[in-house]
């Protein structure tokens, strides 16, 4: 297992997902094939979507669509385990797994909670409404690093308070 990546190396995550495709099928291991060839397909559809709107689609779209998909399965794994069906949701667990691998290390609650702090210093934020402004400018700085769905709840919290 590689380690995470930091925000530097993102410009080449495109290039180390082929790359661990390769490796992949050279080992035979067909769960991180086909978890990575959904992931090239995922890749390639959203470039094309970008391109038809006119857009770029960059590396913060690329880190965007990996969480999306990251949180489709998790979705899965929960309707499966409410289902019983054990194999599907440990399948959905491994391609979270792999999906992950690429994804820049996640922040831990407290840093989470500091970074919100100091975004909504900078902000000027000083109640619910500003939450928008809030969470555009941390989807910004911290793209990849946080789960916005948990982060939402605390810049909520913090905005109450």
């Amino acid at each position: 297992m590689r380690p995470a990546l930091n925000l530097n190396e993102v410009p080449v995550l495109r290039d180390q997902i082929n790359e661990s495709m390769k490796e992949a099928m050279k080992s035979g291991d067909k769960l991180r094939v086909s978890t990575l060839r959904l992931v090239n397909a995922a890749i390639k559809n959203a470039e094309i979507e970008a391109r038809t709107a006119s857009k770029k689609f960059g590396e913060d779209d690329l880190l965007g669509l990996l969480q999306k998909m990251i949180k489709q399965r998790q979705e899965s794994v929960e309707l499966y385990d409410k289902g019983g069906r054990k194999e599907l949701a440990d399948q959905e667990r491994g391609e979270i797994a792999i999906i992950q691998e690429f994804l820049p290390q996640q922040m831990s609650e407290a840093e989470a909670k500091a970074a919100i702090a100091e975004v909504i210093r900078q902000e000027g934020a000083t109640s619910i409404k500003d939450m928008g402004k809030v969470m555009n400018a941390l989807k910004t700085a911290y793209a990849g690093r946080m789960d916005f769905g948990k982060v939402s709840a605390l810049v909520k919290s913090q905005l109450s308070a």
